[in-house]
């Protein structure tokens, strides 16, 4: 998916460490999405979570886009014309629709609800995304990956994932990246990552372990979901500090309740990203819009799309200024009597 805003913020952003706090319960903080028109104010809106003010990367996540339920019969529905990724991965999660996906190393696909699909960008990737006519409702997440520096020139790849349900106590999880609850993705990422949807039955409780380094983020499709002492409402994301070995979510409707897990390391170099690259720098960014601008071969060429590939925007008439995440509080739990 494209981030098709006429005046994308130039972000640079860096995780830094504070473990000077200790506790027992995990700290949650509540992130609120923005509304975002994709494809013009008469084209469906998004709702983004990552990147904003206040938290710009849960471990290499650096942006999530929740969409619909939308009734998109009779209208053009998702139309993302051919564009441009450097320094990524984009992960693509639908709950209702189907959605054909074009790219410039010549894969056309569906993104059908349960199914992954991951393309990786590295040094430089182009693709297309359109609603299939017989998609009447469109709903789901737009997920994006930042690469870290060994990687982040990679050759451009594609993957698909059929994750299997996997039934919890009160819950049905479905593993896409990562592992959680004794299931592993075959999907390659190249820092350490989760992501996962989990379906809470109503009134239901669950308790996950969880990977102790990771800092996570619980993003709200549907229903009342309480983290901890934090109650979330539909479209917010919850944030947790790493340390924890469990994480309890309880969904508090009669309802059930479907929520995205994501989970990394937190991500320690720093990152500029403006419109759809990644980069490490102001001269990163300019470059690839450049090279994009003069239908450079660094992107390819996307095939069989029905119309003009997405113009960049404009630069900014700065250079990025730095901006960073919160301290990452690491969670430290009370040691056994009789230890040192």
């Amino acid at each position: 998916m494209s981030n098709v805003e006429a005046e994308p913020a130039a972000v640079r952003c860096g995780a830094l460490v504070d473990d000077r706090r200790s506790a027992e319960v995990p700290h949650v903080d509540v992130l609120s999405p923005r509304e975002v028109p994709l494809g013009g104010p008469r084209s469906m809106t998004v709702r983004r979570t990552l990147p904003q003010r206040d938290r710009t990367l849960i471990g290499a996540w650096c942006f999530a886009d929740h969409y619909g339920p939308d009734d998109v019969a009779g209208s053009s529905g998702m139309d993302l014309p051919p564009h441009p990724h450097t320094g990524l991965q984009t992960v693509s999660w639908l709950f209702s629709g189907e959605v054909e996906h074009r790219d410039s190393l010549g894969t056309r696909g569906l993104i059908r609800p349960g199914e992954m699909n991951l393309m990786t960008g590295g040094y430089g990737i182009a693709h297309a995304e359109v609603s299939t006519p017989r998609t009447t409702v469109i709903h789901g997440v737009q997920l994006w990956v930042a690469l870290p520096e060994e990687h982040r020139n990679t050759a451009r790849d594609f993957q698909h994932h059929v994750p299997e349900p996997l039934r919890i106590d009160g819950a049905e999880a479905r593993v896409f990246l990562g592992s959680l609850a004794g299931d592993t993705s075959p999907v390659q990422t190249f820092t350490p990552l989760l992501g996962a949807e989990i379906v809470l039955a109503p009134r239901a409780a669950v308790t996950l372990a969880v990977d102790t380094t990771f800092e996570h983020g619980l993003l709200v499709d549907s229903g009342d979901v309480r983290v901890a002492d934090t109650r979330l409402r539909h479209a917010e994301m919850a944030y947790v500090d790493p340390g924890i070995d469990r994480l309890t979510l309880v969904n508090e409707s009669e309802d059930p309740a479907r929520t995205i897990l994501l989970g990394g390391t937190p991500f320690e170099e720093e990152i500029v990203m403006w419109w759809n690259f990644v980069g490490r720098s102001h001269d990163d960014i300019v470059r690839a819009r450049e090279d994009w601008q003069a239908s450079s071969d660094r992107f390819g060429a996307v095939e069989g799309y029905p119309g003009n590939r997405l113009a960049a925007p404009a630069l900014p008439n700065a250079v990025i200024r730095p901006r960073r995440n919160p301290a990452v509080v690491a969670t430290r739990r009370p040691r056994p009597k009789g230890t040192s």
